[in-house]
């Protein structure tokens, strides 16, 4: 029987739901901070919470406990000499969570999770200014390669309209020509016989 096992499926089987943790148990230890759903941010805590308490003790053993969750030996070495320091004086409680809202697509409730006063290292800080250059520098190409399109674009010669024939002007098919009513002829106008026309004259003539 599963009483007092309180502990949230997150709609995964077993195997699916520890490398999703190990993965968001990685991704806070190497940010700091991390924006993912209530259900995932809440679980998460217990993980991470333990892998502190890991590193405060200090021992073969627990290094070992802690890259069996994490498998990266960078990150226990972070975990030990750089994150746990700065909770020797603090008896649990080294996360925050904040509950930002709601997702657009899916409306599920979304929060970030955070170390509590975490400092960053030098090297994380050269870091992360290293990513934001880049990040400007690469928005600034995609402008310069846009106005570059546009301006080419523009410099182009349009072309002509073609002037579309008449429907007169077309060659008419032998079926077109064929439906047509036929025309009607004129008639020449009517001339006399000769015998009325010698009389007409003779007439005249007394």
């Amino acid at each position: 029987m599963r009483h007092q096992n309180r502990v949230a499926k997150l709609g995964r089987p077993a195997n699916q739901r520890k490398a999703l943790l190990r993965s968001l148990a990685r991704a806070i230890l190497i940010n700091g901070k991390i924006k993912t759903t209530d259900a995932k941010a809440k679980e998460l805590r217990r993980v991470v919470e333990r892998l502190i308490t890991y590193g405060k003790k200090g021992t073969v053993h627990t290094r070992r406990l802690a890259y069996r969750q994490l498998q990266d030996r960078d990150l226990v070495k972070k975990l030990f000499e750089h994150i746990a320091p700065q909770y020797a004086n603090r008896n649990g409680g080294y996360t925050r969570i904040v509950k930002l809202g709601f997702r657009d697509n899916d409306n599920a409730a979304v929060s970030l999770i955070e170390f509590v006063d975490y400092k960053q290292s030098e090297e994380e800080k050269k870091s992360a200014a290293a990513k934001t250059v880049k990040k400007e520098q690469a928005k600034k190409e995609e402008k310069a390669v846009t106005t570059t399109e546009v301006k080419e674009e523009s410099a182009k010669p349009k072309p002509a309209k073609k002037s579309r024939a008449k429907k007169e002007d077309k060659p008419q098919t032998k079926e077109e020509v064929g439906k047509k009513a036929p025309t009607k002829t004129k008639r020449s106008p009517k001339t006399k016989p000769e015998s009325e026309a010698k009389s007409a004259t003779e007439t005249g003539a007394e």
